[in-house]
C-alpha cells in the first residue's frame, strides 16, 4: 500500500529535527599545505649548488666566474658545516687555491654564515670558459670604390685563368686596408 506524503507542516517539523553536515572545507593551497615539509628539508639539507650557480658571478667576481663553477654542496654527517666542490678550469686551479678563503667568505655571505666550511677542486672544463673562448667575428669590409675596383681588373687582366680570382681577392684584401 502507498504511503501518503507528509503534509507542509510535518515536512518541516521532519527537517527541522534532521541535523545535516556542515558544508566541507576547501583544501588549503597547496604552498601552505607544504611549507612545514619544505621548511624542514631546508633546515636539513639547504640550498644546495643549484642556489650559487644563477648568482655566482656576483658571488666570487668576474674573474673568478670565467673560470670556476659550482658543482656540488655536500652537507657533513652531523649536519655540520658543508663542502662546496667546484670545478676549475686547469692553470686557474692555483689562483683559485690560494684564494680559497675569500671564497669560502663571499659563498657563507650569501648562503648563512657557516654554510660552507672547505672547498674543494676539481679541474676540468668550465661552462662559462668555454663561451668566453669562442672566436670572434671577423667584420665584413666595405666594397672598394668603382675606381678602384677597375684598375685591380686591368692589373690582373693578364694573370691565367685559375690565378685571376685568386689575385682579385688579394688586391681587394690589400687595398680594402687602407
Amino acid at each position: 500500500m502507498p504511503r501518503e506524503l507528509p503534509s507542509e507542516s510535518e515536512a518541516r517539523a521532519i527537517l527541522a529535527r534532521r541535523k545535516s553536515r556542515p558544508a566541507p572545507r576547501p583544501a588549503p593551497p597547496v604552498g601552505r599545505a607544504l611549507q612545514p615539509l619544505i621548511r624542514k628539508l631546508d633546515d636539513r639539507y639547504g640550498r644546495g649548488a643549484g642556489a650559487l650557480e644563477p648568482r655566482w658571478r656576483e658571488i666570487v667576481g668576474d674573474r673568478l666566474a670565467k673560470v670556476t663553477q659550482p658543482i656540488k654542496l655536500t652537507r657533513g654527517r652531523n649536519g655540520s658545516g658543508a663542502t662546496l666542490e667546484l670545478r676549475v678550469a686547469g692553470p686557474a686551479a692555483l689562483l683559485v687555491q690560494h684564494q680559497s678563503a675569500e671564497i669560502l667568505a663571499q659563498v657563507n655571505l650569501f648562503l648563512g654564515e657557516g654554510a660552507v666550511e672547505k672547498l674543494r677542486i676539481s679541474q676540468g672544463p668550465v661552462r662559462g670558459l668555454q663561451a668566453a673562448s669562442a672566436p670572434a667575428r671577423r667584420a665584413i669590409k666595405p666594397p672598394l670604390p668603382a675606381e678602384a675596383e677597375a684598375e685591380l681588373s686591368k692589373s690582373v687582366e693578364a694573370a691565367p685563368e685559375g690565378l685571376k680570382a685568386a689575385l682579385t681577392r688579394l688586391g681587394r684584401a690589400v687595398m680594402g686596408g687602407r
